[in-house]
């Protein structure tokens, strides 16, 4: 039996990890200083949660086959410490998936939006059709136990590829780890730059992926975007480029319905966006030996992944939605996509500064006409979460500016923006809320019930 023990278990992909090796029958143990719900009550299930939060050196012995180290632990952790002094061999996660996936075939999504969506429907069509196949998703999924797993028997693995960096030992982004067979790249927009301080070197970090492709494999990649083009079609001669762009379709009371030559049909996930994203994972699934027809049965049901244009709850002519989107183009795509499936409809759309890009003074001019397609366009920021991030302040009047809309409304008291929620008039109008934190903890969902009731 091998042994692993992750330092700093709680993390949303760690966790996952370490209950995929339990389930392939390793002995896995873990420490971490916090761990939150969903994570804790889902080690705690297995058997896996720490008796005790901190860092445990002792725990660190010679028996060990290996040390997962997440990004949340720093160079001088006391585990990490002795794991070096012990020698024993310390993997970033990304690593060690590569460790477990190098006899597979592997397919990698990348891309600066649409990921985890394009990663969750390919995982959809596999499990319809019945593939046998592992993976790593950055969101839970219906119908999948965990975000990720890892078996000796699955032929292929499908992994959503993030490019930003492995761990603290390992500058590198993560992508550039997993060597694909298959590789998609969704897009590129400038993000992240407290480690790409410029768009040429996060441009750079894609370039490199591309270059990392195996021999003879494939790049599926959107055609609508034109830095994308130009750096897949000065990819290997032996790479397979494959681009993409919006598939034929039209509405029909409020239902997007794709044209094929197989017919109609009907999807449940709406957005320009979300149809590109459906015509890359169409050609991955076709690189993996999917028919265009087995595709399209089995996208017909595919809801959506957590957090992506998730609908909190509706009602007669309101509906309130929750998305991951804050960087610009997301926040663009995001606002564009419910404001265009409702077209008779207001939208009161709420986004959260909540990254260090987006937090910085230097990063918040690209938000320009991002939210102008709303009726109602509300900016929420935690000046607390600024000076968290070591960035220098900044004010409503920088944002205002920043976004382009003198009638923007900022909020910098969670308070105060539920309050505002909660007055507006909700009749034939819908509610977008979009952050990749949490709005410092409102209920959402409680929100929703209220905003969806009439109130």
């Amino acid at each position: 039996m091998k042994k692993v023990h992750f330092i700093a278990v709680g993390g949303a992909v760690m966790h996952n990890m370490a209950m995929a090796l339990h389930h392939k029958g390793y002995a896995v143990s873990g420490s971490d200083d916090e761990i939150f719900e969903p994570a804790r009550g889902r080690l705690e299930k297995l058997g896996l949660l720490p008796a005790q939060e901190g860092w445990f050196p002792e725990k660190i012995t010679s028996d060990l086959d290996a040390i997962i180290l997440g990004m949340h632990a720093r160079l001088d952790n006391p585990e990490l410490v002795r794991a070096h002094e012990l020698g024993i061999k310390v993997y970033s996660f990304p690593e060690y998936i590569y460790e477990q996936s190098k006899d597979k075939t592997r397919i990698v999504i990348g891309g600066s939006h649409g990921k985890t969506t394009i990663t969750a429907m390919i995982m959809h069509v596999f499990g319809q059709c019945g593939m046998d196949f592992d993976y790593m998703v950055g969101s839970q999924l219906e119908g999948f136990e965990t975000m990720v797993k890892l078996t000796d028997t699955a032929p292929i693995i499908v992994l959503e590829g993030d490019e930003y960096l492995t761990s603290p030992l390992d500058p590198r982004p993560k992508f550039h780890l997993y060597l694909p067979h298959i590789a998609l790249l969704s897009g590129i927009a400038w993000d992240h730059i407290n480690v790409f301080p410029t768009y040429d070197i996060y441009t750079n970090q894609f370039r490199k992926f591309i270059d990392l492709i195996q021999p003879q494999g494939s790049l599926v990649y959107c055609a609508e975007d034109k830095d994308l083009i130009k750096i897949a079609t000065e990819a290997r001669q032996d790479i397979k480029g494959l681009p993409y762009g919006i598939p034929a379709h039209r509405m029909e009371h409020g239902i997007t319905i794709l044209e094929t030559s197989f017919g109609d049909v009907s999807l449940k996930v709406f957005g320009q966006h979300n149809l590109m994203n459906l015509e890359g994972a169409r050609m991955v699934c076709e690189q993996a030996g999917i028919s265009a027809q087995q595709f399209y049965t089995a996208i017909s049901d595919f809801k959506g992944a957590a957090k992506r244009l998730e609908l909190l709850g509706a009602s007669g002519d309101t509906a309130v939605y929750k998305d991951f989107a804050h960087s610009p183009s997301k926040l663009k795509a995001t606002v564009e996509a419910v404001s265009q499936q409702f077209p008779g409809r207001g939208l009161v759309a709420v986004m959260e500064l909540h990254t260090f890009s987006s937090l910085s003074q230097n990063f918040l001019d690209h938000y320009k006409h991002c939210m102008d397609e709303a009726q109602t366009a509300v900016v929420y920021f935690n000046p607390h979460t600024i000076a968290h991030k070591k960035l220098p302040p900044i004010t409503v009047e920088q944002v205002i500016e920043a976004f382009g809309r003198q009638d923007l409304r900022v909020f910098n008291d969670a308070k105060l923006l539920e309050e505002f929620i909660l007055s507006q008039e909700w009749r034939n109008k819908n509610l977008l809320l979009m952050s990749s934190g949490a709005f410092d903890g409102m209920d959402l969902g409680r929100i929703a019930q209220e905003v969806t009731a009439g109130r």
